[in-house]
């Protein structure tokens, strides 16, 4: 019998997580073609029929969703017509000469130096290509005469794809429930659960409260690292961001043991074999990582079929 989960401390140390988003934007004529022409050192803006003119270019007006007429060539003087200061950076709105929107980028200069109104110029960096980036910012330019929105015969052709990876940084705390279920799977390599009152059944992952019945839980209950698939589905297709390589199985599995379903991957041979001896019914059985166990569900490399 394992001891009750309000024995342990609360304030377990946390450990550092990242989720990764990859994947490709697809910018469109306007600003494809925007993005092209940065390596040319040219601001490319829209103009509609209204006469209105947005810079960066836009296949639809902002304002009256027409649609792009012609591409225009912005100067890269304006006026700043707002500003905030963001995790050290200043971000403010310029208002290009002779264009009707405004652009959100960088302001070079120290934030207790700006004011609604003054005039600024854009700065290149030349290290940077194909990236609303490639302006580098916009510095004070008190001096600078308007510019004037300029017709062009033509323009590199749009960019067609932008490659794109979001990253989140977080800092995740297991806490004593998570915490006791992973200390064992390291330790022991035995996966814990947690009881209902008046259950034996055990709730994986462990937790304070039974999701269903509401009631605070009880003592912890060691599984067997056996189990019964109760769904499944057969992965054949590679996308981008895949660990394993297709095919194998993707399935909900109740341990022996527990009462609620642990969710990982059941390497095959072959697809036609797959579909007959995997299925909910089949029996299962965890197959451990070699060498030293880390605390994460993921020391359990696979499932593999022990009986069809």
């Amino acid at each position: 019998m394992y001891s009750a989960p309000d024995s342990y401390a609360i304030d377990l140390p946390t450990f550092h997580s990242e989720i990764n988003l990859p994947y490709t934007l697809t910018p469109g004529r306007a600003a494809g073609t925007f993005l092209a022409e940065v390596k040319n050192k040219r601001i490319i803006g829209s103009r509609f029929a209204s006469g209105h003119v947005e810079a960066p270019a836009q296949d639809f007006s902002s304002t009256g969703g027409e649609e792009l007429e012609s591409f225009v060539e912005a100067p890269q003087t304006g006026e700043l017509t707002a500003f905030t200061r963001v995790d050290g950076n200043v971000i403010g709105l310029i208002r290009l000469d002779g264009c009707d929107n405004t652009f959100p980028h960088r302001i070079l200069a120290d934030f207790d130096k700006l004011e609604v109104g003054q005039r600024v110029q854009a700065e290149w960096d030349e290290g940077v290509e194909g990236s609303v980036l490639s302006i580098k910012g916009f510095t004070l330019a008190p001096d600078a005469p308007a510019g004037t929105v300029r017709p062009i015969d033509g323009t590199e052709e749009p960019v067609q794809v932008v490659p794109y990876k979001m990253a989140l940084q977080y800092e995740h705390a297991y806490g004593p429930y998570y915490g006791r279920m992973f200390d064992e799977i390291r330790a022991n390599g035995t996966i814990v659960g947690v009881r209902s009152p008046g259950v034996d059944s055990a709730l994986l992952p462990p937790r304070e409260i039974d999701d269903v019945t509401h009631a605070r839980t009880g003592t912890w209950k060691a599984c067997a690292d056996t189990g019964t698939i109760r769904a499944c589905s057969i992965i054949n297709m590679e996308v981008y961001g895949q660990t394993r390589e297709v095919p194998y199985v993707y399935a909900e599995i109740v341990l022996d043991g527990a009462s609620t379903r642990m969710i990982h991957v059941i390497e095959i041979d072959d697809l036609e074999t797959a579909k007959k001896t995997i299925k909910p019914g089949t029996r299962v059985k965890a197959v451990w990582t070699k060498g030293e166990r880390k605390g994460r569900v993921s020391d359990i490399e696979r499932f593999e079929v022990i009986d069809a």
